[in-house]
Order: structure tokens, then C-alpha cells, then sequence
């Protein structure tokens, strides 16, 4: 049944695209469904490219949205029950440090084996700003999204089995970003604990 209703939210293109990323941003698993119909959209139609990744853009933070509000809502209580009170602490203090890049690595590379929503619901359990959360995310998936309709428009045919080859190296980087980025944010902190 699943399948036929992502083959029928194919069938709308944007439209489709838009759907399929609110269901997959919201928790539905449709693993690289809206990657793979992005890259056909670029593929076949390059002028409608940019446009279906806006529209990706776009369904990704509105899913993405309502599973941080629904955590937001919902997780403090979960929190409190779970872990004792010094662990939240430390949990709270790294995740508000750190842990908006739990969440823009794997929204920004679509082969990550790391669950996104896993993440989210961290996010807005631990009370994130959401301003921040929606920059993390638009930022990740405008690289993402837009990289790949470049890519279709580019390669052509040859985009899916581009992304595929070059798969852990394009990890590898995003990777390589995120610790340069926990370096910097440590070498500051600690400047400022010194001045």
C-alpha cells in the first residue's frame, strides 16, 4: 500500500515531492524516495530542477517542523522520566552545544546510515531554539536538495551512480566539516575562558 501511494505522489511532481518529503521529515521511512524522484525531476525536465528542490526544501522544514514541535511538546516529560536529573543536565548542556550537527549531518548527506529523526525529537525535546533548529535545517537540506538537482542537470544518467560512487567521500567531507566546526567552537569557548 505504501508504494502505491508513493507512486501516485510521484505522479504530482513537485507536489509529490513536497508530500513525500512532509511524510518522510514527519517519520514515515521512505528511505531516498524524495532523492531519487528529485534527481529523475532534474534528469528528465532540467528547467523544472531548482524548482523541485525548493519545493523538497520546503516539505523537509515543514516536516521537520511539526516532529520538533510534537517533541518539543511532548518530550520534557519523557526526559524527566527516564534519566536522572545529573544526567539531563550534561545531556542538555552538550546537546545545546553540539547538537544541532547531530542534526545537519545527516540532513544534509541523504546515504548517512544515522537516523535524522532521532535528532530532531532531541532537538525539540531539549527545548532547542527554534530559530536555530530551522536555520540547521534549511541550511542542510538547500545544499542537499539544490546539490542534487545541480548534479541531475549536470551528469544527467549518470547523477544517481555519481552520488553512489562517491558516497563516502561525500561523507567523509560533511564529516570533516562538522569536527572542524566542534574545533572551532572549542578553541573559542576556551578562548574565552582564559580572557
Amino acid at each position: 500500500m505504501l508504494k502505491h501511494i508513493v507512486d501516485t505522489l510521484i505522479a504530482y511532481g513537485p507536489l509529490g515531492i513536497f508530500l513525500l518529503n512532509v511524510l518522510d521529515s514527519v517519520g514515515i521511512p521512505l528511505p531516498a524516495a524524495v532523492d531519487v524522484l528529485l534527481l529523475g525531476v532534474a534528469i528528465k525536465t532540467p528547467g523544472r530542477a531548482y524548482f523541485a528542490a525548493a519545493v523538497a526544501v520546503v516539505g523537509s522544514l515543514g516536516g521537520n517542523l511539526l516532529l520538533f514541535r510534537a517533541a518539543r511538546l511532548g518530550g520534557r516529560r519523557f526526559v524527566k522520566k527516564e534519566a536522572p536529573e545529573a544526567e539531563q543536565s550534561r545531556f542538555r548542556r552538550w546537546f545545546a552545544q553540539y547538537g544541532l550537527l547531530t542534526v545537519f549531518v545527516p540532513a544534509v548527506v541523504p546515504f548517512v546510515p544515522l537516523p535524522l529523526k532521532v535528532f530532531v525529537v532531541s532537538a525539540g525535546a531539549m527545548h532547542t531554539p527554534i530559530s536555530r533548529f530551522i536555520a540547521v535545517i534549511l541550511t542542510a537540506r538547500v545544499i542537499r536538495y539544490f546539490g542534487e538537482a545541480y548534479l541531475g542537470i549536470l551528469l544527467g544518467d549518470h547523477a544517481q551512480r555519481y552520488l553512489r560512487d562517491h558516497a563516502w567521500s561525500l561523507v567523509a567531507a560533511v564529516l570533516f566539516l562538522a569536527l572542524v566546526v566542534v574545533f572551532a567552537m572549542k578553541w573559542k569557548e576556551r578562548r574565552q575562558v582564559a580572557s
